[in-house]
């Protein structure tokens, strides 16, 4: 893969993601030969660090990655430091002297990767002193990778967007969402569209119900500043659940190219019902804010460090969310995701009709802890009685299967490496999800709020989102 030439500048490169997750992701792709000698990595940042000392650190963070250390030692030697303050401009005049000097070295053709791995107000700062400092090439290349959240609802993702343009085109613009690097969420495409099984049932005339859970196990950890300013909807529903959604639910694209995708896509977000008054959303909704268990051993969500004791922010979410399109009314699709739930899951569950039986064929496809799908199909019961059960048809990925795979970030990296945006949410999707995010609020500022907390930390979530579903006839299929 010789022609995979590039420089990554990182911004951000001493803090905790490029440690856990981006180096060893990138060495991932060095080692199997997706990138290679004409390859570079410039790591940005305010601490008085050295290429030695960067290099160490890129050493540790991929120490269960290695199998050569010559190769690892080959790798680090790549990689280069500069210390840098992002709102000084003479900074940037250096930066742009180091990358010119290493794309000579390293035979990089102006191919540039940068990625922000900072907080979401410095984005517009960086963006416009590479374009004014003439740090961006002409003769290759120029991609940006920016981390969420994007904005904080839908007016702050305009601004931001505005922002962005005045430096890099949308087609530039790659803002990863981790969920959409993941093996069998990539898959969901091709589970749908080519098993002629699925692509021709997948429809309200086939399909009951759908349901999606994202449940975390652990609390609001030291994230509290960020959190209590956001709160589930905006860290959880906006972004990864809403692009579960959307590719469920989007209609086939012709061609299987980026832009078809997003605009599919798009088109799906843009006609998710959005509910019309405090009683339509107290009737489909659920808020939820996390107590400590039933033995007092653990914090509660206000009594965490860092949160107000009267805090009204959502750590759990469910609804009953509806789509405005032919093809989908009538189907109920529930969404819910919660920290502090009784077990880490992420899951989907599509349930087919079937008037005929009282078992219904379920399609589980599970994100995690495992990665794989079951198909529970209906036969008959293996004693002498005659009654139908349900058994479940199984495909999960094995432990060498899984430790072979790509990483999320892996994946997502090379993707931008190859200019593969399918993976990578287009703005006006983010832009018809915050729509969505912002129009509940609104709504729920005319209506009584909860009583927080309304359920106990380890639990499947308060008592009214089970309720939610049985009004349907329904229960939650995970639980």
């Amino acid at each position: 893969m010789e022609n995979n030439r590039l420089l990554i500048t990182l911004f951000g490169s001493t803090g905790d993601l490029a440690s856990r997750k981006l180096y060893p992701a990138i060495y991932r792709l060095y080692k199997y030969g997706h990138i290679s000698k004409h390859f570079a990595l410039v790591g940005t940042g305010r601490s008085q660090w050295n290429d030695e000392k960067l290099r160490a650190v890129v050493l540790d963070s991929i120490e269960n990655e290695i199998d050569e250390k010559e190769h690892a030692e080959e790798f680090v030697s790549h990689f280069y430091y500069l210390i840098h303050d992002v709102n000084k401009k003479n900074d940037y005049s250096k930066l742009k002297h180091l990358a010119d000097e290493l794309d000579q070295k390293y035979t990089i053709e102006g191919n540039r990767i940068y990625y922000i791995s900072l907080a979401p107000r410095l984005f517009p700062i960086i963006t416009g002193n590479l374009k004014d400092q003439n740090v961006l090439t002409t003769n290759g290349f120029n991609r940006l990778i920016i981390e969420k959240p994007f904005g904080h609802d839908q007016a702050s993702a305009r601004e931001l967007q505005d922002q962005l343009e005045e430096s890099f085109e949308e087609d530039q613009i790659y803002r990863i969402d981790h969920y959409l690097g993941k093996y069998i969420v990539q898959n969901i495409q091709a589970l749908r569209f080519n098993n002629p099984v699925f692509a021709n049932i997948w429809n309200n005339q086939h399909i009951e119900q759908i349901q999606i859970t994202l449940n975390e196990e652990v609390g609001v950890e030291d994230r509290a500043e960020y959190y209590d300013t956001s709160g589930v909807l905006r860290d959880m529903i906006q972004n990864h659940m809403l692009q579960l959604v959307s590719l469920l639910t989007m209609n086939k694209p012709e061609n299987f190219n980026s832009k078809e995708i997003h605009q599919n896509k798009i088109d799906l977000l843009s006609h998710i019902h959005q509910y019309q008054d405090g009683q339509e959303l107290k009737d489909n909704t659920v808020f939820g804010q996390y107590g400590s268990d039933d033995n007092q051993t653990v914090t509660a969500y206000r009594d965490e460090k860092g949160i107000a004791e009267d805090s009204m922010t959502p750590t759990y979410f469910a609804a009953k969310l509806t789509i405005d399109l032919e093809q989908w009314q009538g189907v109920p699709i529930y969404i819910r995701s919660g920290k502090r739930m009784a077990n880490k899951a992420t899951n989907i569950y599509v349930t087919f009709k079937d008037d005929t039986c009282d078992w219904m064929n379920h399609l589980l496809i599970e994100i995690a802890p495992r990665q794989g799908y079951q198909l529970y199909i209906n036969h008959k019961n293996k004693a002498y009685a005659s009654h139908l059960e349900s058994v479940p048809l199984s495909y999960y990925l094995n432990e060498e299967e899984e430790r072979k795979l790509p990483g999320d970030y892996e994946r997502l990296i090379f993707e931008c490496i190859l200019g593969k945006r399918e993976n990578f949410a287009h703005y006006d999707e983010v832009e018809a999800s915050w729509n969505f995010i912002d129009h509940i609020f609104e709504v729920a500022e005319n209506i009584q709020p909860p009583t927080f907390p309304n359920y106990v930390s380890y639990s499947q979530g308060p008592k009214e989102a089970d309720d939610l579903l049985k009004k349907d006839g329904h229960h939650w299929l995970s639980d």
